[in-house]
């Protein structure tokens, strides 16, 4: 089955006492648009991003999670959750996510992107689903959803295919990646042969297996 996009979905200003910025507004609360969406190299065109020190950036444009994740979640918690309710760009269907190879490519529209690594969950995403051990949760489910950076600006949209046109051969995907930055150190060697990594993390990285009690 060819993976699609359900819903593009861009941020809201959220206020309130959880919210990462230093403002008190956070851009978590992401809500399914009609129409294309244009993705640029630094951005996506009307979302809004509230802690710009630990989200956005050239490595995390776009956020993407996947659609069977987020039912795994509704019957885990026994309520509904929206499309974006985890702070995601793009909802997908019949994608692989957690699965999806660093530097892998994906044609979206007329966009192309790289995934770059997975998502860290924080007190935000915590205090915006009013979930207190969430973050442990989310770590122990790791299924963490994909950062992507954009290599060609375009638009896209609900529906549009998600095509996989190229796979490195290293084969780290972003699962693994989650998992070496949480709960299975002993994956962390297997990520310095990522040549995509972006590397504020590869520097992290190196310093973990520096200092292994770091």
């Amino acid at each position: 089955m060819t993976g699609r996009v359900v819903t593009v979905n861009l941020g809201v200003v959220t206020e309130a006492e959880w919210a990462g910025d230093a403002s008190g507004r956070s851009g978590i609360d992401k809500r399914p648009v009609d129409g294309p969406v244009l993705l640029r190299v630094d951005g996506v065109a009307g979302d809004f991003i509230g802690e710009r020190a630990h989200h956005g950036g050239p490595d995390q444009i776009v956020y993407a999670y996947a659609e069977e994740d987020a039912a795994w979640w509704a019957a885990e918690l026994g309520r509904d959750i929206r499309p974006g309710a985890f702070g995601e760009n793009l909802t997908t269907y019949a994608v692989d996510v957690t699965g999806a190879v660093v530097g892998e490519r994906w044609q979206i529209g007329t966009a192309l992107l790289e995934v770059t690594k997975p998502r860290t969950p924080c007190r935000t995403f915590a205090g915006f689903w009013g979930v207190p051990d969430l973050i442990k949760r989310f770590t122990v489910r790791a299924a963490p959803g994909a950062y992507l950076r954009v290599l060609r600006e375009g638009e896209v949209g609900a529906g549009d295919p998600v095509e996989v046109v190229e796979r490195p051969a290293h084969g780290v995907t972003v699962g693994e990646v989650f998992r070496a930055s949480t709960l299975e150190p002993e994956l962390l060697p297997r990520l310095l042969d990522v040549p995509e990594l972006p590397e504020p993390l590869r520097r992290k990285v190196a310093r973990r297996l520096a200092t292994p009690d770091a």
